[in-house]
């Protein structure tokens, strides 16, 4: 199969301590208020974007058109339908929603979809937000529909966010191939919905991108699993990587495509972290993302959380899509 077209064509750092203060937060993700207090106009852009962040961990995408989507909550099964904006169209249950996300298509005001598309999935305690650099530099990179799969990653457990993979998979046009680019977590949510997946399905695949993911486990969550009374913190996906890894690796599928692995790390014995052992991203080992079967794998000199903003990593996710190999630049190991 041939690759995506190309069109003509911050460094954000959290540590591990963050990362540990996110599985404990993972519990206290309470609903939003009903009423939001007058903001200035200032702070209005701040207080959305703080909304957004909130909703993330809840909130998981059944259908996406470009920027529309179709939402359950993962706590209390309200659904919704949001527009490009985030703003909700409509509210109720399932079957209200996909009929009024049928009518939206129906009516020309979602457009059309076809040929290839590329998914993106974001990582643990993220939301879509956190995919956008990336999801806007392939936009204007590769001839597809880039969107961006929202998944409740604190509030639900991988089997969760792997059905609503499957259905957001499923709702899409079949008049082109599908390629995933998962940052972290994300890319435990694709290879549990392929080892879930029908052949049918699996065969719409063309390629696979992996930002950072944790394929072997993660040992900072094996150290998070020692601070005593974590364990009534953490719920969700976070509780599987901490307590319930060598439950869940082994219904991890390997991608039957041409996937590739990027890794974030010094190219040293010490990497970002004071606290992992060898080459890290300040968040996940080097060794920790590898998986057999990766047609390539590329060393980057970032943090965990930067990646999507990160120069070489946003050229690699677009070479590999277009020609199932990353770029020399890099570090190949």
């Amino acid at each position: 199969m041939e690759g995506l077209p190309l069109k003509p064509s911050g460094d954000r750092r959290r540590q591990p301590a963050v990362w540990l203060a996110i599985l404990l937060a993972t519990a206290a993700v309470t609903p939003l208020a009903a009423a939001e207090p007058a903001v200035s106009a200032r702070d209005a852009g701040w207080l959305a974007a703080f909304r957004r962040s909130r909703e993330a961990l809840v909130w998981s995408d059944l259908a996406i058109r470009h920027d529309w989507r179709l939402q359950r909550n993962a706590r209390d099964g309200r659904c919704r339908i949001l527009d490009p904006a985030d703003r909700t169209v409509q509210a109720g249950t399932e079957a209200e929603c996909r009929r009024g996300f049928m009518r939206l298509e129906a009516d020309g005001t979602i457009p059309p979809q076809d040929g290839p598309t590329v998914v993106l999935l974001h990582g643990l305690g993220e939301g879509r937000d956190s995919m956008r650099p990336l999801a806007e530099h392939l936009r204007a990179a590769v001839e597809a529909t880039v969107v961006c799969f929202g998944y409740a990653s604190v509030s639900a457990e991988l089997d969760d966010h792997s059905r609503g993979l499957a259905a957001v998979v499923a709702g899409l046009p079949r008049t082109g191939p599908i390629s995933f680019v998962g940052h972290s977590l994300g890319n435990l949510v694709v290879r549990r919905w392929m080892a879930l997946a029908d052949q049918d399905e699996l065969d719409r695949v063309h390629r696979v991108v992996m930002l950072g993911p944790p394929n072997q486990g993660s040992q900072l969550a094996r150290m998070a699993a020692g601070i005593w009374g974590i364990s009534r913190h953490v719920e969700g996906s976070a509780r599987e990587l901490v307590y319930d890894w060598a439950r869940v690796a082994p219904g991890l599928a390997v991608p039957p495509c041409d996937f590739g692995i990027v890794a974030g790390g010094k190219g040293d014995e010490a990497g970002y972290s004071l606290l992992l052992e060898g080459d890290d991203d300040a968040i996940v080992c080097v060794e920790e993302t590898r998986l057999e079967g990766a047609r390539d794998f590329l060393l980057v000199p970032v943090h965990h959380a930067a990646m999507m903003e990160n120069p070489a990593v946003q050229r690699a996710t677009e070479a590999f899509l277009q020609t199932g190999r990353f770029p020399a630049a890099g570090t190949p190991r």
